[in-house]
Order: C-alpha cells, then sequence, then structure tokens
C-alpha cells in the first residue's frame, strides 16, 4: 500500500470526522410516479416517510390482512368536525363548560372557559356523543381518546374531529391501532400546512389498518373500554373526595364568594390590604381579594392551618440544567408540564442515566403518590404520581411535593385540585413575561386540616384508590396496545416479523 496515495490520505480524513454534533444525517429514497398518484398528488417529504412506509408494509403483510379505514368495507361510519363558531364566554354560573382541544387526552379535564347556551345551541355537533373516537386534527395531530363519562355532552371545539363506526367493537380496536407506534407513523404522514399541521376527516380513508376476526377486535375493544371505565371510576371517586372536603369545611362554590372593593363608584377594580399581610410581595394580583375570601372560608370550620412545608417531607423544584437526550433503553423517561395531566403520556425524550445519574436521584425522580404542580406557563395543573410512572423523571417545570406519609399524600393532592386550592396556588405567581412560581412560595401555602380526622383518612384513602384504579386503567390499555402490535407484526405465515428498514443512504461532507 502507498501511503502517499492520495485516495488513501482522503480515506483517513474521512474516518477522523466527528459526527457527533453535526446535524441528524440525510435521509432520502426513490419515489414511484403510481406512489405520487396514489397520495394524490402530495409531493412533500412528509407524505413519503420511510418509517411510515415501513409501518405500512407491516400491516398490507399482516396475518389478516388490511382494509382502508374508511370504505365500503371499512371500518368508520362516519367522521366530521363542526364548522366554526363565534363563542360569547360567560360566568360558570351561566355558561357551559367549553374545552380545548389540549385538554382532549387529559385524564380528568377541567374547564377554564364557559360558553353562552345561546352560542351552541344552534350547532350541530358540538356536544361529545357516546361512542366515538375523538382525534386532534390540528397542531399537535393525532392524539386520540374515546367518549366516555368524563366527556359525552362536554363541549370541545372544531378542532376535534369525531369519528363515528358501523360496528361496536370497532371502536377500542382502531383506538389501539392509533396508539401503536405504526398506527401513528402511518396518521402523520396525512398531515398538511407550512406552519400549523393539520388532517382533515377524508384522510381516513387512506389510512391502512389490520383486518382481524371480530373474535380478536371485541377482546381490544372491551380492554380498552375497561380502561375507560376506569379512569371515569376513579374520576368519580376523587369528585366524592371533593365533595366530603366542601362539606366538611362548609365551602361554598367559589363562584358564590362575593368580593368587596375599597370603592365601587369607579369602574376599576381597587382594593387594600394591612401591612402585616404584605408578605413582602407588591405586587397587586397577591393581594386581590378574593385570595382574602379564600382563607377566611377555609380557616372558619378547620380544626387547624398548616403550610405545605409543614405537611410535606419535601417540596423540590429541579434547576436548570443542559439535557442528554439518549434511546429508551439508555434513557429514564422525561416528562413535561404537559404530559403530568395524562394517564398515558407520549414520551418522546428520554434523559441519560448515566449523565444524569446525580440529578434524576436527588431532584428529578418521581415515585408513585408525590404530588405534581405545573410551576411556569399554566400554572397550577396537579396530578397525583401513578405507580408505572415511578423511577420516572420530570423537567424543572414541574414542582414535586413529597408528603409526609401516605396519610397525607391524597388529602393534599385534594386540596391542591379543589377551586379553593387552585386560587392559593396560583396567587404566589410572580413574573412580568413568563408567569412561574417556586418551591418556596408553594412550601408557605395555607392547608386545612379537618376537625374529623376520620374524614380526613376518608378523602385521602379515596384518593389513593383512585389512583390506583388509574394505574389498572394503565394496564389494560396496554394490554390491548400489546395485542394490536402482535397483530400487526405477525404475517400470513404465523411468524413474527422484524420489518426490514427501506434502503436509506447517506451524504457525508468532509
Amino acid at each position: 500500500m502507498v501511503n502517499s496515495n492520495l485516495a488513501y490520505k482522503f480515506q483517513e480524513v474521512e474516518q477522523e470526522i466527528d459526527y457527533s454534533f453535526l446535524p441528524d444525517q440525510l435521509k432520502y429514497t426513490s419515489v414511484s410516479l403510481i406512489e405520487v398518484f396514489n397520495n394524490k398528488l402530495r409531493l412533500e417529504a412528509n407524505a413519503f416517510n420511510l418509517e411510515a412506509k415501513v409501518a405500512k408494509e407491516k400491516v398490507i403483510n399482516s396475518k389478516y390482512g388490511f382494509l382502508n379505514l374508511w370504505s365500503s368495507n371499512g371500518l368508520v361510519s362516519n367522521a366530521f368536525y363542526p364548522g366554526r363558531f363565534k363563542r360569547i364566554y360567560v360566568s360558570k354560573k351561566d355558561g357551559k363548560p367549553f374545552f380545548l382541544p389540549s385538554q382532549m387526552t387529559e385524564i380528568k379535564p377541567k374547564a377554564t372557559k364557559y360558553i353562552s347556551p345561546k352560542t351552541y345551541r344552534t350547532l350541530d355537533g358540538v356536544e361529545i356523543v357516546a361512542n366515538n373516537l375523538l382525534m386532534s386534527r390540528s397542531g399537535t395531530i393525532g392524539k386520540c381518546t374515546i367518549s366516555s363519562k368524563t366527556n359525552i355532552g362536554k363541549l370541545y371545539s372544531d378542532d376535534i374531529i369525531r369519528i363515528s363506526f358501523k360496528n361496536k367493537y370497532d371502536l377500542g380496536y382502531t383506538y389501539a391501532f392509533f396508539q401503536t407506534k405504526d398506527g401513528q407513523l402511518i396518521l402523520q404522514t396525512n398531515n398538511y400546512g407550512a406552519v400549523v399541521k393539520h388532517i382533515e376527516p377524508e384522510h381516513l380513508e387512506s389510512i391502512i389498518i389490520p383486518n382481524a376476526p371480530e373474535s380478536i377486535k371485541k377482546e381490544i375493544h372491551e380492554l380498552v373500554i375497561e380502561s375507560y371505565d376506569l379512569r371515569d371510576e376513579s374520576n368519580d371517586l376523587i369528585d366524592q373526595a371533593e365533595q366530603i372536603l366542601y362539606a366538611e369545611l362548609q365551602l361554598k362554590p367559589i363562584e358564590e364568594l362575593k368580593t368587596e372593593y375599597f370603592d365601587n363608584s369607579v369602574d376599576l377594580r381597587n382594593y387594600t390590604t394591612k401591612l402585616s399581610n404584605l408578605r413582602l410581595r407588591l405586587d397587586g394580583s397577591y393581594h386581590i381579594p378574593i385570595v382574602q375570601l379564600v382563607e377566611q372560608e377555609i380557616t372558619r370550620h378547620a380544626k387547624e392551618i398548616s403550610t405545605i412545608g409543614q405537611l410535606s417531607k419535601d417540596v423540590i423544584l429541579a434547576g436548570v440544567f443542559k439535557r442528554t437526550y439518549v434511546d429508551s433503553e439508555n434513557g429514564v423517561p422525561f416528562l413535561g408540564g404537559r404530559d403530568i395531566t395524562q394517564l398515558n403520556p407520549q414520551v418522546e425524550k428520554f434523559l441519560s442515566k448515566s449523565v444524569h445519574a446525580t440529578r434524576i436521584k436527588k431532584e428529578l425522580a418521581v415515585f408513585e403518590n408525590y404530588v405534581l404542580i405545573s410551576d411556569r406557563g399554566t400554572i397550577g395543573k396537579v396530578q397525583i404520581v401513578p405507580k408505572h410512572w415511578n423511577g420516572w423523571a420530570v423537567s424543572q417545570n414541574i414542582i414535586k411535593v413529597i408528603a409526609n406519609s401516605n396519610d397525607m399524600a391524597g388529602y393534599l393532592f385534594c386540596f391542591f385540585n379543589s377551586d379553593y386550592g387552585q386560587i392559593l396556588i396560583k396567587r404566589e405567581t410572580y413574573g412580568s413575561v413568563v408567569d412561574m412560581i417556586d418551591d418556596k412560595n408553594v412550601s408557605g401555602i395555607h392547608v386545612p386540616l379537618l376537625k374529623n380526622e376520620q374524614k380526613q383518612k376518608e378523602i385521602n384513602d379515596l384518593v389513593l384508590k383512585a389512583n390506583e384504579l388509574r394505574y389498572q386503567a394503565h394496564l389494560k390499555e396496554q394490554e390491548a396496545v400489546k395485542k394490536m402490535e402482535n397483530i400487526i407484526n405477525t404475517t400470513n405465515d404465523n411468524k413474527f416479523s422484524i420489518a426490514a428498514e427501506p434502503e436509506i443512504r447517506y451524504k457525508k461532507k468532509i
């Protein structure tokens, strides 16, 4: 070998290049003209996603064959979304709760806006009805849930597609398909839009799904329905716990508290506060009259008033840090503020176990019955950690409250989740651009303890039972998804297949 050969020297240089911090290497493939025509003349690269092509091949070659989801022999009978409509927002007592698309997959959504009956009663399809699959169609597309006790009869915006089915068992079966990675890949190839991504009901016509026998569809459907029944039951227990809390403290509905201002003769909210109540906070929002009324109400019939800091082993807010993400095998699932409201968040980021081991152990890891509070952006979202999140990590956008014991964790969650607790949490908000709260502020929030300790224990136990039901709901859904994945990955000869990746070529520059 001649070491002075230029080609040889070029090879040496090529091998020494470190691509660690370069953008992802370019992927490209050829697309036939017939594929373009079959895809309605779409030319954007996402419509021919390589991973989606693999997913489609797996469905086409699956054991039971396939069919188009919305077709003459498909599963869908109708799919639509209501037209845009003018929204007249009113007070809680005068309107009906209105939910945003981002709340669709929350396990227990709470309305923040209320619409006048004059607005929605003239519209068809705004209220959620039974036996529908609901799918987000704009922004973050493809998120799915099914209509259940939690959302039937509720008002959701036009950004949600309502899908009904020909047969009873097709609902849960299709839901499970869209919970798989392959189902999502196939669905995502249909989105369009340069800035905000969208999908339309007619895109369901091009989505293929395995055509399993009725008995298998029934198994999967029933698992999904059982999962949602358990979620509804858990929500009922949390509502029951809150009703006991209100009864024991003799609390009025929050909208019935009447605030008084310093001078009602001017069209401007104005109020006073004592110097002793300033707490070194000079921002007006900290001293609004509703806060004073809330503190008076929770004190009136409580045994005593404690603070979160006194009732907790620790209140933790992680510091800001540079994150190293890895694959799921070498990382810990990493949850953001929006994820904590969902039972089965679609985790896409995994923190390196080796790089962040110390920080995960001290600041980020969560375990069953920890109480989580979102601390910036949308402040005050509250969740109690279910068992299947054990060892997962949460971002610095979430405050962890570790109760003194499990005998207090459920009670703390119940109070935080109530309208009264929410006002006290949001009172601590500060920031001129991005609203936020911190662990020190949260530690000082007042919590009423009940005179009847048995009732306080009942509230706590109801919440912990609800949390256990949510874990069981998770297991049911995962069992349904696993059955669907087995269908997708089993070929006609009953063997599990590992679909070959399409040929992907890389170009490297020196």
